[in-house]
């Protein structure tokens, strides 16, 4: 084919022409970031460890190893709307959801009013308490009872303990709430901002699949947990990374679960199937 002695000016115009559109492109504002939340896990140092056991939050007898724990690091919202950096103590084998999870807590801006590890408070789960302290781990006893609590084994968060209080002996004279200040959130309806009624579903979806206000005696608003002592015996015997894989996958049945409900769900009908997925996914 014989070359067209116009098609040299076409292309040269045709690529000034972009070069122009490109140029122009380039003076335009950038789009804000929308860079996902990031939160950052690390395995506690010995001058960690050394500063739980000062502290009274952790001891040799503690049924999990300091070994055994992460310090998951993570942005929040606090009640005024300012982003604050908290932190959590956990067993390392749910550390990675525990970050995934205050992740999601931070994009749907859930109000926490401050999130630090025990040794702040002397391991004193009461100061915790009436400082309105998210928190994780703390090697004690269960609150009034025996044996060890499961934030002793780092599988339990509490989450502002003033909007969602510690409840006993409900209804009667004998009634306490923990914290005192708490009492004032016993009335659940409608739920006000940091409440853990909203934040149900967030839990759950990162395998904290019990939630203490479902309980009747006590009743524990602010409290999640995994799984039943087998389940979270067996998290601790295995090696780490089999340990985080076995939570994995607890996390992945209720998934599958809960991805069987009708898109013309209601909000009821999405709670029930939530808490029924729940029940059927604990171990």
């Amino acid at each position: 084919m014989t070359p067209s002695p116009f098609r040299p000016i076409f292309l040269y115009k045709t690529r000034l022409l972009a070069a122009t559109v490109l140029s122009s492109l380039s003076l335009l504002p950038s789009p804000p970031s929308l860079a996902a939340p990031s939160a950052d896990i690390a395995p506690l140092s010995r001058a960690q460890c050394a500063a739980m056991k000062q502290h009274q939050v952790i001891t040799s007898g503690n049924p999990v190893p300091c070994t055994r724990l992460s310090r998951v690091a993570f942005d929040y919202h606090d009640f005024d709307g300012n982003v604050r950096q908290g932190a959590v103590v956990v067993l390392d084998a749910v550390a990675p959801q525990v970050a995934s999870l205050f992740g999601e807590l931070l994009l749907r801006a859930v109000p926490l009013a401050g999130a630090q590890p025990l040794e702040a408070f002397d391991g004193d789960d009461e100061k915790s308490m009436a400082a309105n302290n998210t928190s994780a781990f703390n090697g004690r006893p269960m609150t009034g009872g025996g044996g060890w609590s499961k934030h002793a084994y780092g599988v339990a968060i509490d989450i502002n303990p003033v909007q969602n209080p510690y409840v006993s002996g409900s209804g009667s004279s004998q009634q306490q709430v923990l914290p005192a200040a708490g009492a004032a959130a016993l009335q659940r309806q409608p739920a006000r901002p940091g409440m853990a009624e909203e934040v149900v579903g967030v839990f759950y979806d990162h395998g904290f699949l019990v939630w203490g206000g479902h309980w009747k005696q006590p009743i524990d608003y602010q409290h999640f947990e995994i799984g039943s002592r087998a389940f979270i015996a067996r998290l601790v015997a295995l090696p780490p990374a089999q340990a985080r894989s076995a939570f994995e996958r607890h996390v992945a049945h209720y998934r599958r679960c809960t991805q069987v409900a009708s898109r013309d769900t209601t909000d009821d009908e999405d709670i029930a199937l939530r808490d029924r997925c729940a029940a059927q996914s604990r171990r």
